[in-house]
């Protein structure tokens, strides 16, 4: 077991909740590397929340029926689409498709933000919840986007997900609304931070491990070939698989 698989298990409690099914999730890591020393963008979660309330997290939620039928540009790169169907039971192109799809509309639902391009028309929505792509006239762009991390919500917990993270640079960003975040809202604020200062922020046991793994992605220089860790609880212990 890895040192951070280990400290992942040190971090658990124990739970009584009622096992349930994990379901599908997607989440987005947007990368800053103009500058000397790379940034994240993450934001705040609302304290009244019952679910990881006040802490630092990336944007992301669950998958949507809508996500599979949504139009996108391009698609997603050959590494990802073979690594998202590994240690599932029914692999398919469509649902890692969603997943990335899910990934980008969480992320304008809790920033604002919309990743893709506005070269190719407005997409006619499959629901409205993609109503705001329709109108600013973007296509989510797929090809913009790597898998770069997986984890599942360990067994006995309130909410159980299977969560696919991915990773954009912030040149993706084509349009943005704003009022989505706020008091009142999902995410509190949100903030590009550097590595350095995430060490100091409220932050998940997992997503401070997202993090290190992210680090030693780009230390490494953030090639698509690299393996993506898969962290999931078995028999009390938490266990990272490498996806080749």
């Amino acid at each position: 077991m890895t040192d951070l698989a280990e400290r992942l298990t040190n971090t658990e409690r124990e739970e009584h909740w009622p096992n349930v099914r994990p379901k599908d999730a997607a989440s987005l890591v947007l990368l800053d590397r103009s500058g000397k020393v790379p940034r994240v963008l993450m934001g705040l979660r609302h304290p009244g929340h019952r679910f990881m309330p006040n802490v630092f997290v990336f944007p992301g939620g669950r998958v949507e029926l809508a996500d599979k039928s949504m139009p996108v540009h391009g698609v997603l790169d050959t590494d990802s689409e073979r690594r998202l169907g590994q240690h599932v039971s029914r692999p398919s192109l469509t649902r890692g498709r969603a997943l990335a799809a899910a990934a980008i509309r969480e992320t304008y639902e809790e920033t604002g933000l919309l990743l893709g391009t506005t070269e190719a028309g407005a997409p006619e929505i499959p629901a409205e919840s993609w109503k705001p792509f329709e109108e600013k006239g973007v296509f989510p762009d797929l090809e913009a986007l790597t898998f770069v991390f997986r984890a599942i919500t360990p067994p006995r917990r309130p909410k159980r997900f299977d969560t696919r993270f991915f990773a954009a640079d912030v040149n993706a960003i084509c349009a943005k609304v704003d009022g989505l975040v706020g008091p009142s809202s999902e995410l509190v604020e949100t903030r590009w931070l550097t590595f350095a200062e995430t060490e100091k922020a409220e932050l998940p046991a997992i997503t401070r491990v997202i993090l290190e793994e992210l680090r030693t992605r780009l230390d490494a220089g953030f090639r698509r070939e690299l393996p993506v860790p898969f962290y999931s609880m078995h028999r009390g212990r938490f266990v990272r698989v490498a996806l080749d």
